[in-house]
């Protein structure tokens, strides 16, 4: 069966998986983008939806919030920003709930049409809305959940058909996800106390998203990811974390085309989400080796001088035939009583790269509830 000619010439081996709204795949916050962009065991915050919701059900405070602002490639323009707003409240000790926004704004674009006739200016905005909970299953384990309302306005209300675009108006869907968190505080070494944590999450889990003005439906960036995290604390002065995650995308791997449109090598696209995720894990033209090639590398260190100051960094590793995003990451964040400020900076491998100069400040608080105060005791005094 032959395929749009527009992915033929994708067999020089260079592939990259591509979706629909990726903002959905941008870090939001500054202090997993400090430590490589690992984010799914580390300890939790007001930002864990992101990377794992089940990490609610271990916060320590009671409700609290965050406000993130990522100017977002600053080396192409000047525009452009990813903004996060989350709000988490714990019901109890064992359960937790959350809702965040994430707001993507593309800057001003200029949209003409074939002929360069100029049709009008629009500021392109995506966003996706979630609602969280997550609960303690034991004392070391807990299972998270994370509804998704998804967004996407492109180009307005002018009519893509006129300037020969696949997207017109707004296209919305909806998506949801699934996580684990396991953390162990029980664990004792040289006389430090340690806590090892493992968290898995599913996300992006939702049907295909479609355009109003286009025929063709596209994969949202539905992701598995899978982390690791061992913190050592020393005389309540030293804290240091290690981190470590494993992405993949559960989307299709565009297939090898011959001048045509038939395919060559790999498998045509599921036309459903559902197949289009179990499909992720076989259908590289390369096989095995290529599917390993689609496996993104974060690992980061966090230290924290008694729970005031923290220094971190990290590196995240993308094969080159999938995307070639490689950068190392610094960090720095600062606790005061109910606030913390994280601000974290990107080091591209490489020169020119659109990703250079990458900032990222985020604003925390955290409350603890005020307990009641007792009624003043009757005395019992003879005078």
């Amino acid at each position: 069966m032959p395929f749009p000619l527009q992915i033929t010439g994708q067999n020089n081996g260079n592939r990259p998986v591509i979706t629909a709204v990726p903002f959905l795949s941008i870090t939001p916050d500054a202090k997993s983008a400090g430590m490589g962009e690992a984010g799914a065991a580390t300890s939790p915050n007001a930002v864990s939806a992101y990377w794992n919701a089940a990490k609610y059900a271990f916060i320590e405070n009671d409700f609290g919030g965050s406000i993130s602002v990522t100017p977002w490639l600053r080396k192409v323009t000047n525009d452009m920003s990813l903004n996060h707003l989350s709000f988490y409240k714990k019901l109890n000790d064992k359960e937790t709930v959350a809702t965040s926004l994430v707001y993507f704004d593309l800057g001003t674009i200029t949209l003409t049409n074939t002929n360069g006739v100029i049709l009008g200016h629009f500021i392109p905005r995506e966003f996706a809305l979630d609602a969280s909970y997550s609960r303690k299953l034991s004392k070391k384990l807990s299972i998270g959940g994370t509804a998704r309302f998804i967004s996407s306005n492109l180009i307005g209300d002018i009519n893509a058909s006129t300037i020969n675009l696949n997207t017109g108006s707004t296209a919305n869907t909806f998506a949801a996800d699934v996580s684990l968190f396991y953390s162990n505080s029980e664990i004792i070494l040289l006389n430090n106390a340690c806590n090892f944590a493992l968290g898995l999450n599913f996300s992006n889990l939702g049907g295909k998203i479609i355009y109003a003005n286009s025929l063709k439906k596209d994969h949202i960036p539905t992701n598995l990811r899978v982390g690791s995290a061992f913190s050592i604390e020393s005389d309540m002065e030293h804290k240091v974390t290690f981190a470590f995650d494993l992405n993949k995308l559960m989307v299709p791997t565009p297939p090898v085309l011959d001048n045509t449109g038939n395919i060559i090598a790999g498998s045509a696209p599921s036309n459903s989400a559902i197949g289009g995720i179990f499909n992720s894990f076989r259908d590289a033209p390369e096989g095995a080796k290529e599917e390993l090639q689609e496996m993104i590398i974060a690992s980061g260190i966090e230290y924290w001088y008694r729970n005031f100051f923290a220094l971190r960094s990290g590196y995240f590793h993308e094969h080159q035939k999938k995307g070639n995003r490689k950068y190392f990451t610094l960090g720095l964040g600062i606790k005061y009583q109910t606030f913390g400020v994280d601000f974290a900076y990107l080091v591209p491998t490489q020169r020119n790269n659109p990703l250079e100069d990458t900032l990222r400040f985020s604003l925390l608080v955290n409350f603890d509830k005020k307990e009641k105060a007792l009624p003043p005791k009757e005395s019992n005094a003879v005078y």
